[in-house]
């Protein structure tokens, strides 16, 4: 017995030292450029087997790791190589009958391997059907986390939208979910993509881009931050707090997915039209894509200063008579225009000179980062056309600030909605769109940022997107 607690104490021991090692790499070296390598290096790479580790058992091996909360489950193999569970083994896709990988039961090291691969192959589903799109084809890039109710009622808010056949509908997760993958791969309207962000919390559950067990607790002062010696502890955000992962990584989303449409994927590389950016939890009005195409079209006849086109705001009421072809040209503002937003490759490629002050700006938000990059990096503010009349719609009413309070259900909403298109059916589609005259934009302060950015880590991990756009990330 006594034997066999000194052997354990020194398995102990030596884990313990390999996790320091990792730390120390991590944040080692004073360029920025070292950084990057050993923050994206260790992101890819799997940990590697205790060779002193001989009970029988490899703690690495992926047959006997699970996610925490599932119960373990025995893996087998398809013909293409992805595990999958005794219980899964009988789940194909309807449409093309091939194996869904279950999330559930894939270790974190080969989801990590499933993701990569998915965004190696860049695989365009539908793409027979609807082999050629027009010179004003839209690319729809859509946001996704793990709320599959609301994202069922966007799918089918697009699939009732005129024009839609013409579109690349490109999803975008930050969560592999075997439901969620099945109800994208069902849809047959157009062409459809998959893209996952590759350092997701889902996959990096103990160490960073996720949570590492010597990350600075949130509300510790610097003086016993650095008393610990825990990471980034120089580093807090501008309030005093250190990092918090469920929010940093909508920024870190959000800003991979755009580099990665704009320079790493193979069906995108050549569009220099419009993305419209959605999110789950949208909901869209049957005429706004041949919409959003007068917009464009409007915008270079008549706005070519317009560099963001928005199809709604947070309004609660939803109003069509004598303004539903009308359109505003206003200073793009975080909190009004960053629903159902879009842009085009010629405003995204602007905006790269700017990607260390979007970065290191400390603000959680993107579209407060946004705000500030656009009013203290740019040459001129970023100018917005967007609908008095709204083409999309916020359903979702537990999202990232929700504070428990009412009823988290899309329905009532979304029959609501379905009730006032309905109703203002006549309204829709019209024939041409116009210009409102401009009026002198008022003079605000900038806001003061939200803090949640200060980690070191986060903005050298965030500068590399564009780096690792047109690799293999």
């Amino acid at each position: 017995m006594r034997a066999y607690r000194t052997i354990k104490r020194l398995l102990l021991a030596c884990v313990g030292i390999s996790s320091l090692w990792i730390i120390s790499s991590l944040l080692s070296g004073n360029d920025d450029s070292g950084m990057e390598e050993n923050i994206i290096q260790h992101a890819k790479q799997p940990r590697a087997k205790d060779p002193q580790a001989d009970n029988g058992v490899d703690e690495n091996n992926d047959l006997y790791k699970v996610v925490p909360g599932n119960k373990l489950t025995f893996m087998q193999t398809d013909n293409s190589g992805h595990e999958l569970s005794n219980d899964s083994l009988n789940i194909h896709n309807e449409r093309n009958q091939e194996p869904i990988v279950d999330s559930l039961t894939l270790s974190r090291e080969k989801l990590k391997q499933s993701i990569l691969t998915i965004n190696h192959e860049q695989k365009v589903y539908n793409q027979d059907r609807f082999a050629d799109r027009s010179p004003d084809s839209i690319v729809i890039l859509v946001m996704v986390h793990d709320r599959l109710e609301y994202l069922e009622y966007l799918i089918q808010s697009l699939g009732k939208a005129d024009g839609i056949s013409d579109a690349l509908l490109i999803f975008s997760h930050d969560y592999y979910s075997e439901d969620i993958n099945r109800v994208i791969r069902q849809i047959t309207f157009c062409r459809v993509m998959q893209i996952f962000y590759p350092y997701s919390l889902q996959v990096y559950q103990n160490e960073f881009p996720g949570p590492d067990p010597n990350d600075c607790p949130r509300d510790i002062t610097r003086d016993k931050a650095q008393k610990i010696n825990c990471n980034n502890w120089e580093h807090p955000d501008s309030y005093g707090h250190y990092r918090e992962v469920r929010y940093v990584m909508t920024k870190h989303h959000w800003f991979w997915k755009l580099q990665h449409v704009f320079s790493g994927l193979e069906a995108t590389k050549n569009h220099n039209g419009l993305v419209l950016l959605l999110e789950e939890d949208h909901y869209m009005a049957p005429d706004f894509y041949p919409m959003l195409q007068k917009m464009y079209q409007l915008k270079k006849e008549k706005c070519p200063e317009c560099d963001i086109l928005t199809l709604g705001s947070y309004d609660k009421t939803f109003v069509y008579k004598d303004r539903n072809d009308k359109v505003d040209s206003l200073v793009w503002h975080s909190a009004k225009h960053n629903m159902g937003m879009s842009l085009d490759r010629k405003t995204w490629e602007e905006l790269q000179p700017c990607v260390p002050q979007f970065c290191t700006y400390d603000d959680y938000n993107w579209d407060w980062t946004m705000n500030y990059v656009s009013h203290k990096c740019l040459s001129s503010a970023l100018q917005v056309m967007v609908f008095k009349s709204p083409r999309v719609f916020h359903i979702g009413e537990c999202g990232i600030h929700h504070k428990g309070k009412g009823k988290c259900s899309a329905d009532e909403l979304v029959n609501r909605i379905d009730s006032t298109l309905v109703a203002n059916k006549e309204s829709l589609f019209p024939d041409k769109l116009i210009l409102s005259p401009k009026t002198r934009p008022l003079k605000a302060r900038l806001p003061k940022p939200n803090g949640g950015w200060g980690d070191v880590r986060d903005h050298t991990l965030c500068k590399t997107y564009r780096k690792e756009a047109s690799k293999v990330v």
